[in-house]
């Protein structure tokens, strides 16, 4: 086989589709690989930095006719892929999706997973808890999941993994986010349940693990940014405002959480510090400033606030994802205070106060904060 071939299977709305756009990026794409007959029911994705394929099923619906469908359409893919010349198709690992805010639905949905993937009685089983946004209810989730699948006899014991996910960046409300989590986590226990001969190496994953997280993070950036535009473009003394702080720390957070930072003393610290650097009365203050001496600039105040407001939490969220890669890597301390102040603050310098003249102009007097954001997201995400 020249790649793995993951079956993800669950129910209706679990969150497959998500999940599977989240652990291939924005570069997967539906492939005509596969058996023949099957390709209307059974989607499959690939993406070429990643050692297996993901086989998208139909998902189980609550009626009894349509789950019936659904495994059938699995049963009739594994039965084909059983066949002499079908090698390349054979199931390596299968991905049991949960949907961790309806537990009661556990034991029922396992059971029609059991029956779907009867023909691979040996293939190791991921169970994976989508749409998991509860810190606190994860341990009780993981315990039922296992419960759950422990009383089954037809899959006790061939459960490797309880993986709860968040796919996407989701945003709780104005001032927190619940960042993607158990992505990379998810990435690598498959790829250690593939066949040694398709196995990618560890540094490869961990390169692969690395752009995801640069994903999620630059993705949490956009949706604080946003935020920040909307904020922005209200009409008050916005100079002298504060209130970029609450989604700066919850931007900064989401970044820390996206690569595996340990939420600590030195972490409340080391947040400040970009926080303290970024503050809007004197960074704002300056852009403005500045703004006013550039010929040609006419825009509404509350347009020039949003694209600020914008371009702040922009810069700090990129400044944030550089600072954290490095963090993780080893290369720098989260106790070194000085060394990200100075980042940070290199910026929103000089070259901070060019990209807003650039935004500005490009938007030519617009105020939709939407569109300002989307403007604003471009820049800086060029930007570090």
């Amino acid at each position: 086989m020249s790649k793995g071939n993951v079956l993800v299977i669950g129910n209706s709305g679990v969150g497959k589709s998500t999940l599977i756009n989240s652990v291939l990026g924005e570069e997967c794409a539906v492939t005509g690989y596969g058996t023949t007959g099957t390709t209307q029911e059974l989607s499959i994705y690939e993406n070429d930095s990643v050692p297996f394929r993901l086989i998208d099923t139909v998902g189980f619906e609550p009626s009894f006719r349509k789950a019936s469908k659904a495994v059938r359409s699995v049963k009739k893919w594994s039965r084909e892929s059983a066949l002499d010349g079908h090698e390349e198709s054979r199931i390596s690992v299968i991905w049991c999706c949960v949907e961790g805010t309806s537990r009661k639905l556990f034991p029922d949905t396992i059971k029609t997973m059991a029956k779907a993937i009867s023909m691979w009685p040996s293939v190791p089983v991921i169970a994976v808890i989508t749409k998991s946004y509860s810190v606190p209810e994860r341990r009780e989730n993981i315990m039922m999941v296992h419960e759950a699948f422990s009383s089954y006899k037809k899959m006790s014991g061939r459960v490797r993994r309880i993986i709860p996910v968040v796919a996407m960046t989701y945003r709780l409300n104005d001032e927190a986010s619940a960042p993607p989590e158990g992505i990379t986590d998810l990435i690598e226990a498959t790829n250690d349940l593939l066949p040694e001969g398709i196995r990618a190496s560890s540094h490869d994953i961990s390169k692969y693990k690395l752009s995801r997280k640069r994903a999620f993070a630059h993705s949490a950036v956009g949706l604080a940014a946003t935020g920040a535009a909307v904020v922005g473009a209200v009409p008050i003394p916005f100079p002298d405002a504060v209130i970029l702080t609450p989604l700066e720390v919850s931007e900064i957070n989401t970044i820390s959480r996206i690569y595996g930072i340990d939420r600590s003393d030195k972490l409340v610290k080391f947040v400040d510090s970009i926080v303290e650097v970024g503050t809007v009365s004197t960074v704002a203050r300056a852009a403005v400033n500045a703004l006013k001496s550039i010929p040609g600039i006419n825009a509404a105040a509350s347009a020039v606030n949003a694209v600020i407001a914008g371009s702040i939490v922009a810069a700090i969220g990129e400044s944030s994802i550089f600072a954290f890669e490095q963090i993780s890597s080893g290369d720098r301390s989260i106790a070194d205070l000085e060394w990200v102040k100075s980042l940070t603050e290199s910026n929103l310098s000089g070259q901070f106060i060019s990209k807003v003249t650039d935004a500005v102009r490009s938007l030519n007097g617009q105020q939709d904060p939407g569109k300002i954001a989307e403007t604003v997201i471009k820049l800086f995400t060029k930007y570090i």
